[in-house]
């Protein structure tokens, strides 16, 4: 009889800066870690299929910024939410777990918190798998650019911020530009559905969003960190994403020629669709990279 091994993962809190914060680890204390951050509206489940993919080869660590899924979620009048504090979260975060060394998935949300902690902690990153995380100006859609104009002092910007809060449009998210929605688990957006119906999380939503546009201001200072340090990249992309185009996929390799490109039929949330295609493809990313 052959034999069938799937890992053990772990549901856990650690304290940040007197800030509960919830993460799942599973894999070998001793192997190769990939510290795996979360896009919008998500959480760590996002990446519960591929903990299970990949967990008994690597040390897998998903945590969950403030404001989202199981961490403390303080009102935006007792924590600052901004793309700067999230990141200082997930620094503090690392240092608390003792992460020093590490290949990073960036994902949305993902990519401005992960490149702001990238470019204050070089010597940390081993490694990059980048999968729907924009950080060029090409990969905007006309729709992302839309909703970046929306910040502080704009007449009506909150409201616009709000009203993308629905569950249609987080539905959307995950089944938008999809091949076969019957792949798509209705879990994952209902549970995000249910985290930004809690009572003040989509205050927090509104904060972020309307802090969005100081993530292009940061572009050319994520792109020359990429020039300067080449890290082994692996670039996974669902080329039907509504916010970041395949444009944005392709632009990593001006400053990344060496990165491996490869660029799917589906949407925003490309795993949930098409995880048995790239799991593999980052499986073996991290045995030629990561030691």
């Amino acid at each position: 009889m052959s034999e069938l091994t799937i890992p053990h993962v772990h549901h856990r809190h650690v304290d940040v800066d007197g800030l509960r914060i919830f993460y799942r680890e599973t894999g070998p204390a001793e192997a190769p870690v990939l510290l795996l951050l979360h896009g919008f509206p998500s959480a760590s489940h996002q990446y519960a299929r591929l903990l299970d993919a990949l967990g008994t080869r690597y040390r897998l660590i998903a945590p969950d910024y403030p404001g989202f899924g199981h961490s403390d979620s303080p009102a935006p009048d007792a924590f600052t939410y901004r793309f700067d504090t999230l990141a200082d979260v997930v620094e503090g975060f690392c240092l608390a777990l003792r992460l020093d060394r590490f290949a990073l998935y960036v994902f949305d949300f993902g990519a401005p918190v992960g490149l702001r902690l990238a470019t204050r902690r070089p010597e940390w990153i081993t490694g990059l798998v980048v999968q729907n995380g924009n950080a060029y100006e090409e990969g905007l859609s006309y729709q992302a650019v839309e909703f970046i104009a929306n910040r502080r002092g704009v007449p009506g910007a909150a409201q616009a911020a709000r009203a993308i809060l629905t569950p249609e449009i987080t539905r959307g998210q995950y089944e938008g530009g999809t091949g076969d929605p019957s792949l798509v688990a209705p879990d994952g957006w209902t549970l995000d559905q249910h985290a930004l119906d809690l009572p003040g999380r989509k205050d927090i939503q509104v904060e972020l969003a309307l802090d969005y546009f100081s993530n292009l201001e940061l572009y050319p200072a994520w792109q020359a960190w990429l020039r300067a340090a080449q890290p082994p990249t692996l670039i996974v992309w669902g080329r039907n994403d509504p916010f970041f185009t395949e444009a944005g996929a392709r632009a990593y390799l001006r400053d990344l020629p060496e990165a491996e490109l490869h660029v799917f039929d589906t949407g925003h949330f490309a795993l949930e669709e098409k995880l048995p295609e790239i799991a593999p493809l980052i499986d073996d990313f991290l045995a030629r990279t990561q030691k």
